[in-house]
């Protein structure tokens, strides 16, 4: 990545911008339970990847942003977004030292906590019916966070070099 601050802040800002477009997208009825948590992995890379810039704060934001383009109750995925900050927080320094696949463990249990919170928050708003299918989304994001990683380390370097 660029060593100029504004350079490196505009491409965390681009890449969670991105992801908050890829969470967004519309997909038929039947694929929405495979749609990976765009925005928790991009949320969970930068945190990881730049702690002192990216955090709780991030989170709230984006999760704003998120309530206001889905019509959710406001402040319902600001929460579960600043949880996943916060959780990313707690475990930043063990999360360095893991392999990939140690790391892509730790993605699914992160996941699995913040869509178990999400699943609880929905049936407090109303009537929901609660079944496992919800993992889904955290298991195809913790099957991608080898392939992102790398894709992001290699676009990283890629970009210093120039």
């Amino acid at each position: 990545m660029a060593n100029s601050p504004p350079a490196n802040l505009l491409w965390i800002w681009l890449t969670l911008l991105l992801a908050l477009c890829l969470q967004v997208m519309p997909l038929a009825d039947g694929w929405q339970v495979w749609r990976p948590d765009w925005l928790g992995l991009m949320l969970i890379y930068w945190c990881m990847r730049e702690p002192l810039r990216v955090g709780v704060f991030h989170g709230f934001v984006l999760g704003l942003l998120l309530d206001l383009i889905e019509g959710a109750p406001l402040g319902q995925n600001a929460l579960l977004l600043s949880l996943l900050a916060f959780l990313c927080a707690m475990v930043y320094a063990r999360f360095r030292a893991y392999s990939l696949v140690q790391q892509a463990v730790l993605i699914f249990v992160l996941l699995g906590l913040v869509q178990l919170a999400e699943q609880w928050l929905r049936a407090l708003f109303g009537p929901f019916s609660m079944h496992l299918s919800f993992l889904l989304s955290a298991l195809i994001g913790a099957v991608l966070w080898p392939w992102l990683t790398t894709l992001f380390h290699a676009l990283g370097s890629r970009l210093s070099r120039d």
